[in-house]
């Protein structure tokens, strides 16, 4: 996965674990417009799974990123209607 985009809000999940950054992320997304992009930054590797389920499974929402760091995973969410 590697895309352009603009961040437009990010929401620090770190030390919350399945399933409150899914449940927060949900939560901020509908508060933004067709296009704009979340960053969620979050510890619980656990994350990287939920988030892509949560992304694929839900209308008008596209994962467009993830990256790996150390004990830091970062997620793109795009809201696409």
């Amino acid at each position: 996965m590697s895309a352009e985009f603009d961040i437009t809000e990010t929401l620090d999940v770190k030390g919350a674990s399945c399933p409150m950054p899914v449940v927060k992320a949900k939560s901020a997304i509908d508060e933004l417009g067709a296009g704009d992009v979340l960053e969620v930054v979050a510890t619980d590797p656990g994350s990287m799974s939920d988030i892509d389920g949560w992304a694929s499974g839900t209308e008008g929402i596209e994962l467009v990123d993830q990256e790996e760091g150390d004990d830091v995973y970062k997620h793109y969410v795009r809201k696409t209607e």
